[in-house]
């Protein structure tokens, strides 16, 4: 913490860390932030199961002479271009020893697992506004627009509002009801493989699973599973750091995926089912209801959060098992720990490095001041591999006891509402894939996209062993 009141500059602390016994969960139930940036509680507190919106106390501290983040000599980060995530990881944590904020080329970023925890918590950071389009200098326009409405950016009572009447939408019991489809669609996938002995992981599993299950989640047809797939390539260019160019394609995309939502959302109102346009047209909270804008982008929003995450996350879960043949085969005869594979894979190799938040006021971190409106990334991928709180955290270790929970789906407030249907998802899909196709051994080495948006392989080419037909 800086000393108020003194004219010496003020260095910055190079843990971030408070210790991993406070670690289990990133939804604390009372935690409170220091003047200094950092969490605190009380000893005998604890963690709630499920995320909350827990409320967050500020304390005010004297003016201070903490230096700027951007004037406190901080080490430079840059791993944007690289083609390998482990290339990544191995440039982030050199930069997280040395400090746990670094300065990056589009904004500082945060590094240390407490201090991403907090900036994702802390209300004196909010969201980027348009989701991070302002990055790329777009700050105007009908994509801008859109962007600046969406949930994903909004802050306070209009977040909350939304969030109240939706969650009950985006219970487990919603994902539940969706189980035995996903393992239909992903044993669809598989079984033509097993014959063959060899695949890509991208074209012929990833990308051909999750649409179904969207598409079914919102009540779609499977005859129109291509439109949605094709919907979903385009939308999903929003996070690809090139909207300047595809700005076009998206907005179009986005156009016809908000007239068919509409027709759909006709049809439900005269004839409610179980599926989750029915739902976000019954939910009511205290006499509110959705506007009939927010029903059509809310539905529509699923088709962006829920696919393209999910094909580069199974994709890229399913090259770092193969790389871990003995991981692979104690999934495949301990099919009990799918889902505790599913929280190590996305701690271990994540699809998303970082997400943006906005300093709302002038804020103390961890020994340097982060000036109102900055723009500030929490680099959750870093997070993920810090050692002040996971044993061993380059090691891939589908067993991991009690763990310290990944940030990948983020915190606070914004925590992923898909969140129960990625796991579930996630971890029906592994486990078909290793019991299926046993001994992997991947063909040609996987080749990625760059670290930028939404990340994942572009191939995965593997071999294995066929298995006999029923």
């Amino acid at each position: 913490m800086c000393d108020p009141g003194q004219s010496r500059a003020c260095t910055f602390s190079r843990s971030g860390a408070i210790g991993r016994a406070d670690i289990s969960d990133p939804e604390p139930a009372d935690l409170r932030i220091a003047a200094d940036g950092l969490p605190s509680r009380s000893a005998d507190s604890r963690f709630k199961a499920e995320p909350t919106e827990a409320a967050v106390t500020i304390e005010t501290a004297p003016l201070s002479t903490c230096p700027s983040v951007f004037d406190a000599g901080l080490p430079w980060v840059d791993y944007l271009q690289e083609h390998d995530p482990f290339e990544a990881h191995r440039i982030i944590s050199a930069a997280r020893q040395q400090a746990p904020i670094a300065m990056g080329p589009y904004a500082p970023e945060v590094l240390s697992y407490e201090l991403v925890r907090t900036v994702l918590r802390d209300p004196r950071f909010v969201t980027a506004p348009g989701l991070g389009l302002d990055l790329q200098g777009i700050t105007s326009g009908p994509l801008w627009d859109r962007a600046i409405t969406s949930i994903l950016s909004l802050d306070g009572d209009a977040h909350h509002r939304l969030r109240r009447l939706v969650s009950k939408a985006f219970a487990p019991r919603g994902a539940e009801r969706l189980r035995a489809l996903a393992i239909e669609i992903i044993t669809e996938l598989v079984d033509p493989l097993t014959q063959v002995g060899r695949c890509d992981v991208v074209s012929d599993i990833a990308r051909h699973y999750p649409i179904p299950v969207i598409c079914a989640l919102l009540g779609a047809p499977r005859e129109d599973w291509p439109l949605f797939s094709g919907w979903a390539d385009d939308i999903k260019k929003v996070f690809d750091w090139n909207v300047a160019n595809d700005g076009p394609v998206i907005l179009a995309a986005l156009e016809q995926l908000d007239a068919y939502i509409e027709h759909m959302i006709a049809r439900r109102r005269d004839t409610l089912t179980d599926d989750l346009i029915s739902d976000l047209i019954r939910a009511e909270v205290d006499g509110e209801r959705l506007t009939h804008v927010e029903l059509v982008r809310l539905a529509g929003g699923l088709l962006t959060a829920g696919t393209d995450t999910t094909r580069n996350q199974l994709a890229a879960a399913v090259q770092v098992l193969a790389d871990h043949p003995e991981q692979w085969a104690l999934l495949a005869s301990h099919p009990e720990l799918a889902t505790n594979a599913v929280h190590e894979l996305m701690r271990y190799c994540p699809i998303v490095f970082a997400v943006p938040r906005k300093a709302a006021q002038d804020v103390e971190l961890a020994g340097v001041t982060i000036p109102a409106g900055t723009i500030m990334l929490a680099n959750t991928a870093s997070a993920n591999r810090d050692p002040a709180v996971y044993d061993n955290p380059d090691h891939l270790d589908i067993t991991r006891n009690d763990p310290p929970a990944m940030l990948t789906f983020g915190g606070g407030t914004h925590y992923c509402l898909g969140a129960h249907l990625a796991r579930l998802e996630l971890a029906e899909a592994l486990r078909i894939i290793t019991q299926r196709m046993p001994n992997p051994r991947r063909a040609q080495p996987a080749h990625w996209k760059a670290m930028t948006g939404i990340i994942g392989p572009i191939s995965v080419p593997l071999e294995f062993d066929t298995q006999p037909v029923d």
